[in-house]
């Protein structure tokens, strides 16, 4: 569906970005000529040659596919599409610069950075403007009118999830139910239209395109017989299985003969990603190590000073594959004060667990609020990251005590690494319940990615220089 929709779209798009990048290399050209920055330029600091524009035109073009711009999905949310935009170019320009290392070192390396800054506002404009062009155009025959055959839950989500297409001309027309009783009545901005029984008449009167069948489990015993029957109108038929109650990653799909494998257990993280994830802790974590040298010496005599203890607080935590381990914090509590955490564990009216963090913990030191406020205790946990116990980015590990309580659904968080911050650290930090925690866990394990990540991180660092919800 985002595919047919889309794809006069992409090609459209894709010239686009290739023109406008070789038109932002000439223009880079001319601003290095004309601005005072820099040194003078020599006759080869911005010569540019016919094979140069070839050679941006090519890595562009493969930089573009690879981070899968022009992948339909990427156009429902803008932010993302333009964030995505951001780390291609990126990436682009530095091979591109690279590249002409090797073959041609003459060129200024201020028009570098006049070409990435130029070529990102130019493809970030293009995108604007094709959507407001598509948005204010008729579209009478890009239109896609989308039918969803289930008002229930699932039928619901389908008609939220391409809301955001509507610019493409995806357009929800309603929903067709089995109850006569929802006849009419409206479920958010879409009214029921009829019944099953309807469904070629409705798909006349309202010009349907796309039919969604989204029934739960319990009716789909009627798909047969209404599949055979919409078979013989010219509508594009998609299904949504219902395994609600047993998918909470990302599902993935495999052809086996004439069968189609629907992947409900899989890998979070693929063996490829899990390297380069692997490769970033280490990393990360062995440069801040050597960087923060100086600081960690000095909150641990702080620590060891404040009162009496040790300077490490050895916390036993369940990891990744449920695997215990000793994640390691600055003290920030007075000695033997985990005897009394049992008391701040409870449930809530709907039986979910709950960790009742507050504010004015009596457990806690004057310094060890200071440094729970701007998360300094967490730092040795580098250490944990750079031994593989633990990752920068994922969910946090958790206390057994807590595990032991867990529902089944809730384990699912240790299927990746657990991290040093996570999802819910920048969607609320400590001032969110226990359960809402795990939530934010899921959605990262759902969509994970590593530009995801380096997004935590990049937020994270804003929520610690803030203090916001850490205590």
């Amino acid at each position: 569906m985002l595919k047919r929709s889309g794809a006069r779209y992409v090609v459209i798009l894709y010239l686009a970005d290739v023109v406008l990048t070789l038109c932002a290399l000439l223009v880079a050209r001319w601003l290095r000529a004309i601005l005072p920055f820099g040194k003078p330029l020599n006759v080869d600091g911005a010569a540019l040659y016919w094979p140069m524009f070839a050679l941006a035109a090519a890595i562009w073009s493969i930089a573009l596919a690879s981070f899968k711009v022009y992948d339909p999905q990427r156009f429902i949310q803008a932010a993302e599409e333009m964030q995505i935009i951001l780390a291609a170019v990126a990436v682009a320009t530095v091979v591109f610069a690279g590249t002409l290392y090797f073959s041609y070192r003459g060129l200024s390396r201020l028009l570098y950075l006049y070409f990435f800054l130029l070529d990102v506002i130019f493809c970030v404009l293009a995108r604007v403007v094709l959507r407001r062009l598509l948005r204010g155009h008729p579209r009478a025959a890009l239109r896609r009118n989308v039918l969803v055959i289930g008002a229930g839950e699932i039928g619901q989500r389908v008609a939220r999830s391409l809301q955001p297409c509507a610019w493409m001309g995806i357009e929800v027309v309603g929903y067709l139910d089995d109850d006569p009783a929802k006849a009419g009545h409206g479920l958010g901005p879409y009214k029921v239209l009829g019944t099953l029984d309807q469904a070629e008449e409705v798909i006349g009167q309202h010009g349907i395109q796309e039919v969604v069948l989204a029934l739960p489990l319990d009716k789909q015993h009627r798909l047969t017989n209404l599949v055979a029957r919409l078979q013989e109108l010219p509508v594009n038929i998609k299904v949504v299985p219902d395994y609600s109650e047993m998918v909470f990653f990302r599902t993935s799909t495999e052809q086996l003969g004439s069968l189609l494998l629907i992947g409900l257990k899989e890998p979070v993280i693929g063996p490829i990603d899990r390297l380069i994830k692997r490769l970033f802790d280490i990393l990360i974590s062995a440069l801040l190590l050597l960087i923060l040298a100086p600081l960690l010496l000095g909150i641990a005599l702080a620590v060891a000073l404040s009162s009496p203890g040790p300077v490490l607080y050895r916390s036993r935590r369940v990891g990744e594959g449920g695997r215990d381990f000793f994640m390691l914090k600055f003290r920030t509590m007075y000695k033997d004060a985990d005897k009394r955490e049992q008391e701040l564990i409870g449930k809530t009216a709907e039986g979910k667990l709950i960790f009742d963090k507050r504010k004015d913990d009596p457990r806690v030191t004057p310094l060890g609020r200071f440094l729970r406020r701007y998360s300094l205790d967490e730092l040795p946990q580098l250490y944990n990251v750079l031994v593989g116990e633990m990752s920068a980015v994922g969910p946090r590990p958790e206390l057994p005590s807590l595990v032991e309580r867990y529902e089944p659904w809730q384990r699912k968080r240790f299927e990746v690494p657990q991290g040093m911050t996570g999802w819910w650290q920048v969607s609320g930090r400590g001032s969110k319940a226990k359960y809402l925690h795990i939530e934010d866990d899921l959605y990262y394990i759902r969509n994970y990615s590593l530009l995801l990540d380096l997004r935590i991180l990049w937020y994270t660092m804003g929520a610690i220089l803030k203090g916001e919800g850490a205590f």
